[in-house]
């Protein structure tokens, strides 16, 4: 009987541990996954550190903070903000569309990634379309706001944003809001836009599968496209198309 329970005893100290052990694995766990919920959110915004790079609209468009954050990272080649949203993002140019997809602005690792211009466009967007991407992220982080102007309230009174460039500086007019598939061949592939008559195909090809359209006299102006993942399909992009006008003069 006296062996009975001390095995008994062994026993139930060796359960006691066991279980003490996945009680410390479970908060273990739930710490991590609690930082890396923070840290992807954090990493979805531009920080304070960040913030002091942002161009500000200046009578020659100069914007010299951006040649600061270049000297961090050389692929830096603008800064987007769209009016009234939470996107207020660095631009950055890879050599391909996949390297900033999972690495921030200085170049470390970040599931939130980078926005980033497509690597076969021309960084000083003097192409007819220039083709932005960013990640769909949890309260507007990255290009997350891209998805509420599907809404037509929300695309009725968000119109304008600015592109900011070493040297020049950008009015963004928005004036659609399209759902299209991550394969498409159109929106996807800026080197079939190589002349401004093109635009009229690319318009065209988006207005197939528009959600929301403002009527804007588009003139001779050049086309910039914002694209994020749309949750609710999973080839699905948003994409916000735009135009471009130079504000400090008659720069094109």
């Amino acid at each position: 009987m006296q062996v009975a329970a001390d095995i008994s005893r062994i026993g139930e100290k060796i359960l006691d541990r066991i279980v003490a052990i996945i009680l410390i694995l479970v908060i273990l766990f739930a710490g991590y996954s609690l930082w890396n919920s923070y840290m992807l959110f954090r990493g979805g915004f531009a920080g304070d550190e960040l913030l002091k790079f942002k161009p500000q609209i200046t009578e020659d468009g100069q914007n010299p903070t951006l040649w600061d954050l270049m000297k961090i990272n050389e692929d830096v080649v603008a800064w987007v903000t769209i009016d009234d949203t939470k996107i207020d993002h660095p631009i950055v140019q890879g050599e391909d569309n996949m390297e900033y997809v999972n690495k921030d602005v200085y170049k470390k690792f970040a599931l939130s990634g980078a926005i980033f211009l497509d690597y076969r466009n021309d960084k000083e967007f003097k192409a007819p379309y220039s083709l932005l991407y960013g990640h769909h992220m949890e309260r507007g982080g990255m290009f997350g706001d891209l998805v509420l102007f599907e809404d037509k309230k929300y695309f009725d009174k968000h119109k304008t944003g600015t592109l900011f460039l070493p040297e020049e500086t950008y009015h963004i007019d928005i004036f659609m809001v399209s759902k299209v598939d991550s394969y498409d061949p159109v929106i996807f592939n800026p080197t079939r836009m190589q002349t401004m008559a093109d635009r009229k195909v690319l318009i065209a090809h988006a207005r197939k599968t528009k959600l929301q359209e403002r009527d804007i006299d588009i003139g001779d102006d050049r086309i910039i496209a914002l694209s994020t993942c749309e949750k609710a399909t999973t080839n699905g992009r948003t994409v916000v198309l735009g135009v471009i006008r130079p504000i400090n003069g008659d720069k094109k």
